[in-house]
């Protein structure tokens, strides 16, 4: 894990193919969030942090490689932060349709960060792909 950027609008980490990386990354998105004052979404962006970096290691991030998280804040429109998770596993996250059963152990992160965020995307990139989503700090 190292630190790339560390700048007020923007923070970058990479984490390995490991469990501990999503915790690891919850703190490191926590740290960024408290800085910059997100607020009442700060609970809500976490949880896209976690699932986003959950379904990195499960489906994107293949053996000896990791994944990015970028997150970024704009202060030009009321404080929207924005999520990315970029891995380099092939593939495309999808929703599933229909939704998992009451008892089904996976497939509920992405309609989470859908049901959260105020927008959330995914936009290929060689090798790979980066899932985002972005938060308004009021919720907008």
């Amino acid at each position: 894990m190292r630190t790339v950027s560390e700048h007020e609008w923007l923070r970058e980490r990479c984490y390995a193919r490991a469990r501990r990386s999503v915790p690891e990354a919850r703190a490191f998105a926590a740290r960024a969030f408290a800085d910059w004052g997100l607020g009442p979404r700060t609970d809500d962006a976490l949880l896209c942090v976690s699932e986003l970096a959950t379904n990195a290691l499960r489906h994107g991030v293949p053996p000896g490689r990791a994944f990015r998280l970028r997150l970024y804040q704009y202060a030009d429109d009321g404080g929207t932060v924005r999520i990315e998770v970029h891995d380099s596993g092939p593939g495309w996250p999808r929703t599933p349709s229909p939704p998992p059963g009451a008892d089904a152990e996976r497939g509920r992160g992405l309609l989470l960060v859908g049901a959260l965020a105020d927008k959330w995307g995914v936009y290929g990139r060689d090798p790979g792909k980066v899932v985002w989503a972005t938060l308004g700090a009021s919720g907008s």
